[in-house]
Parts: structure tokens; sequence; C-alpha cells
């Protein structure tokens, strides 16, 4: 994070990144001065609603982030920078989305946690469109342009007020990673009682394990375990608010109606107090680590790997058939993960997968026989970009063997 007397003092001339939060109410036009080097500018956690009309000068603009401000219009400065591919406001007021806010070479989108109504039809105009974060508005339709966003791979459109199932979007020929939980479309009776239910006063809570988007897991401890459950647990106390995926509740039934499968984290119990929603797992062991790294500002979509990281085809073959497994146990239940990736896999020395994180997923039962079969297919388009990812780190001198090219054939 940089300070707004570096920018001032000129201290920053020459950087590709700027980030400034200091409760800023107007944007600094000493950033205009960056103009020859500036590529990703973020203005998260500050207080601004607008941005000039000299932003355009910024040429080398690439990226711009904006969230947690008090935007109510996505500002149409921005479909008038030349280079931007990836804007970023979420959590602001935003309520419209002008046509001309839209920058022609948009790759990625994010507008979580906004209250927009509608969206324009430029927007099935933006063919370059990969990512596209809409979680948590108050969406009532889509655009039926968007049936034209053949590049388009990543979606998320829960927590909204969707009333039908947005057939423009099933049919998408990249479609891979699709959440749409939490709209009046995909809502279903469940009564999710396939762990039994606890206090929170039987347990307590140690050190943290990790975060993500829609909660924290730490170890915890048992205070009164009158159900006999495993003594090495962990517990995901859920955030209140809506995420980048949707509703907490919503991950919580979809994780519990997928149910046991020996490659998933094993649910125990389940929370359900006012302000206290949470799942109690079992522990995973300490041998286990994550088997890959989230998409880069490069990548968009597609997983990153640590330098240097490699596996044999061995264990590249045992991985992808214990997750062609878990895809099927998932879809058997008409449950779409949404978020099948490696970075979401955890495996061990032995290759042995667990997998996990149902943040993004959906249930799929309440729509008809047709729309099932597109959720399905999108979703195998995940599993194939996972083997195709899992090839791309597999060890150099098994790539001219009998395994790799069988598996070379699946993704085909």
């Amino acid at each position: 994070m940089q300070t707004l007397n570096q920018l001032k003092s000129g201290a920053l001339k020459g950087v590709k990144r700027l980030s400034l939060s200091d409760q800023l109410k107007s944007f600094p036009l000493e950033i205009l001065s960056l103009a020859d080097s500036l590529e990703i500018l973020d203005l998260s956690n500050n207080q601004l609603s607008s941005l000039p009309d000299e932003l355009i000068q910024l040429k080398k603009l690439k990226i711009i982030f904006a969230s947690n401000n008090q935007f109510k219009i996505l500002p149409e400065v921005l479909g008038q920078c030349e280079n931007l591919e990836m804007v970023g406001f979420k959590a602001n007021r935003i309520k419209q989305v002008p046509a001309n806010s839209l920058p022609q070479k948009l790759r990625w989108l994010i507008l979580t946690d906004n209250q927009i109504e509608t969206l324009p039809d430029a927007l099935g105009g933006r063919i370059n469109l990969q990512k596209l974060a809409l979680a948590g508005n108050k969406l009532t339709t889509l655009p039926k342009s968007m049936a034209q966003l053949h590049n388009l791979e990543l979606v998320r459109i829960s927590a909204n007020q969707l009333t039908e199932c947005p057939d423009q979007l099933l049919g998408l020929p990249k479609l891979a990673w699709l959440a749409f939980s939490g709209n009046p479309f995909s809502q279903a009776d469940v009564n999710m009682q396939s762990v039994p239910e606890i206090t929170s006063s039987s347990f307590t809570l140690q050190q943290v394990l990790g975060q993500g988007a829609s909660g924290v897991i730490s170890k915890g401890t048992w205070l009164d375990n009158e159900l006999n459950l495993p003594e090495a647990m962990a517990v995901k106390v859920f955030k209140g608010e809506v995420t980048t995926d949707g509703y907490p509740e919503d991950e919580l039934n979809a994780c519990l109606k997928v149910g046991n499968h020996i490659n998933l984290v094993k649910p125990l119990a389940q929370v359900k107090e006012p302000e206290y929603l949470a799942l109690i797992m079992e522990l995973i062991p300490d041998h286990y680590q994550n088997l890959g790294l989230p998409p880069s500002f490069d990548t968009c979509t597609r997983d990153t790997f640590p330098a240097g990281f490699s596996l044999p085809i061995e264990k590249v073959n045992k991985i992808v058939k214990q997750m062609q497994q878990v895809f099927e146990h998932m879809h058997n239940k008409r449950v779409c993960h949404g978020d099948l990736y490696a970075h979401n896999t955890l495996f061990d020395e032995q290759a042995n997968i667990l997998f996990g994180d149902f943040g993004a997923a959906s249930m799929y039962h309440m729509l008809n026989d047709a729309q099932q079969k597109q959720v399905k297919q999108i979703e195998q388009r995940a599993l194939r970009y996972f083997l195709l990812d899992l090839l791309s780190v597999c060890d150099q001198q098994d790539k001219s063997t009998d395994d790799y090219q069988q598996l070379l054939k699946l993704t085909q």
C-alpha cells in the first residue's frame, strides 16, 4: 500500500501498480502523472463516488479496483479507457450500469454486493469477457445478448432475484464454473438434516486453519460431545453477509446435500443459531497440502502452480480418477460445485485427494431435464480444465507414455 504523500512528492514515478486507501472523497489528479507506466490502479476502501473524465489519460491502465466505496453508478469513463480489461467495483451502492461504462476489451467484471436491478444489452457485445461476478445484487433478468459471450468461462449470479433459469448462459461453449444459488428460480424446500444439529456452546474454537470468502475455519475442541463425534474436528463459521459466491446458508445446504464421499471433507454436525451458522467437519490430517494455487490476473480463470511443481503421470492418473468419482457423486445428488479447481483440492504423498469449499455450489434438482443436463455439461468442462491443468505440470519424461496419451484423449 502506497500513500498520498508519496504520490504528491513524485516518489512513485514509474510505478506499474498503485494502491491508495486513505478515506479519499475525490480522485487524486496526481495519479495522472503516472500515465506512462500505470497498469493496475487499486482505490478500494475509500469514499469515492465518481471518477474524472481525465482517467482516459492513463493509456496503459489494464486493471482498476474500487471496492468498498460510495459509487451509485458504474462510471462511464471506464468505457473510454482503451486498454482496460479488468473492472472490480465490489461492495458499493451501484444501481446503474450504463452501456458506455463497459470497456471494449473487458475480460473480467466484478460487481458483487451492489444494488443492480438491470444490465445493459451492450454486455453481450463484450466478446472478450471471461469472468463475470454479479452475486448479491437485485437482478430479476439477464440480457438475452449474453448468449453471444462465447469466451465466458466463469459466472457468479447467486443471491439475486432471478425468477427464471438464464438459458442464455447454459449453452455458452466455454462456460465451466457457474454459481446460481439463492435466486427465486433455484429455491427448493430443503431441510438438510443429514448431520445432527448442535449448539455453539458444545465446542470452543482454537487456532485458525484457513479462511475464504464465506467464512473462517478453525480447529475445534469439544466441551460437550454427547453425540460421540470424532475428537479431531474443525469448525467453519460462516460470515453473515453475501460473498462473491452467494449466501452462506446455500453453501451449507449444498454441502450437506452432497453428503459423504471418501474424497470429500466429511461433515459431522451443523450449527443454525441466530447470527451463528457453522459446519463441523472432520479435521484434515496435516500431511495433506494444496494441489494448486488460485488463478492470477494473467490466467484469469485457470489455476496456477508453484514454480518447479510437477507430478509423475501415475499420481496425475490417480488424482483424476478420484475427481471423476467425486464429480459423479455430486451430480448424482444434483449439486453443481461451481468451483471445481486444483486450488480447492488437497492431496498427500500417495496422491489421495480431499475436495472441499462448496461456497459456489448450487443445487439444481428443481430445474427441468434439459437444464439439468446443461448444468452437468458445464461442470464437465471444469473437470476437463482440471485435467488439462494437471497435465501441464506432469513430469516431462512422462509425456511420452501411454498413460499420458490416454489422459490427453480424455480432454478431447
